[in-house]
């Protein structure tokens, strides 16, 4: 599969983690088994040269991690609320938004035959990055492609993200997302069930996943609505949370899962991450498959 967007290190007082959804997305799904490649861009500087380091340690591919003079390293400053839920700002111009590939490459690319390409938002807000998306969508045109909305502050409006819903086959957004996008577009659905029905519709959409933090999940797979409770951790910061459940809900697809076991398995890998710090910290399938629902004892 490939994985396209932002990377860059988000900022927690003293700390820096590795982050940017697309990067965090790419790092899971790797550890799920997965192919991936990652297409991005990192400046020729201290922090650029750390996340090469990190990615080979990851197991993660930088041959179309683009090197660029034309802006630093991408940066996020995060603030955490009292439940842990992130509040992003960030900082641009940055070198993903100077992220391309070449003819050649792009060719290479598409002979491995990727089966999903994975996107969101906030990369789209520059035109190259547009064009980037765009670019792999039509080379490889047999891939499922997957959108995790994503919305960052000050970084889309209704018409990019209507754009990349259209071109979007799947997609994960978070349940204050939903609310925002029944603003973009003049909504008011009644239920979730109905939002998600009529989203569906409304884009072509094979399936539509709704995260709603510990209360777990909801999702419309193949016209099936199924929903999902959450699990029992204690939240470090939930920074990556959502990046590693899109990272589950895409394996699950692959696998050909039915959509309870899907959503299931993604919200046990969504709140492993959560109770970690960090959008990328160690994990396993065996520790997901420990965790116990809310309201059920050990």
């Amino acid at each position: 599969m490939i994985s396209v967007g932002e990377v860059l290190w988000d900022v927690m007082g003293t700390a820096e983690h590795l982050g940017g959804a697309p990067f965090n997305f790419a790092a899971h799904a790797r550890r799920l088994g997965h192919d991936v490649w990652f297409v991005s861009a990192v400046g020729r500087d201290e922090r650029g040269g750390r996340i090469l380091s990190r990615m080979e340690e990851l197991g993660l591919s930088t041959r179309y991690l683009r090197q660029t003079n034309e802006a630093a390293t991408g940066l996020a400053t995060v603030a955490l609320g009292p439940d842990g839920q992130p509040g992003f700002v960030i900082h641009r111009p940055a070198a993903y938004d100077f992220a391309s590939l070449s003819r050649d490459e792009a060719e290479t690319l598409s002979s491995e035959g990727p089966d999903w390409i994975c996107f969101g938002t906030l990369f789209q807000t520059s035109r190259r990055g547009r064009e980037t998306v765009r670019a792999l969508t039509e080379q490889n045109s047999g891939a499922r492609r997957f959108y995790d909305v994503n919305l960052r502050p000050n970084s889309y409006n209704a018409s990019l993200v209507g754009d990349l819903l259209t071109l979007a086959t799947d997609v994960k957004l978070n349940d204050s997302e939903l609310r925002e996008l029944d603003a973009l577009f003049g909504q008011a659905y009644d239920t979730l069930e109905g939002a998600c029905r009529g989203y569906a519709e409304r884009f072509a959409l094979e399936s539509i996943c709704v995260t709603r933090a510990s209360l777990g999940c909801a999702a419309l797979v193949g016209g099936e609505f199924v929903v999902s409770d959450g699990y029992q951790v204690e939240v470090a910061d939930a920074v990556g949370a959502g990046d590693a459940f899109a990272a589950a809900f895409v394996h699950g697809a692959s696998m050909g899962w039915a959509p309870a076991q899907m959503i299931d398995f993604a919200n046990r890998i969504g709140a492993l991450v959560a109770s970690r710090p960090g959008a990328v910290p160690p994990w396993t399938i065996e520790e997901a498959e420990s965790l116990v629902r809310r309201g059920e004892g050990r």
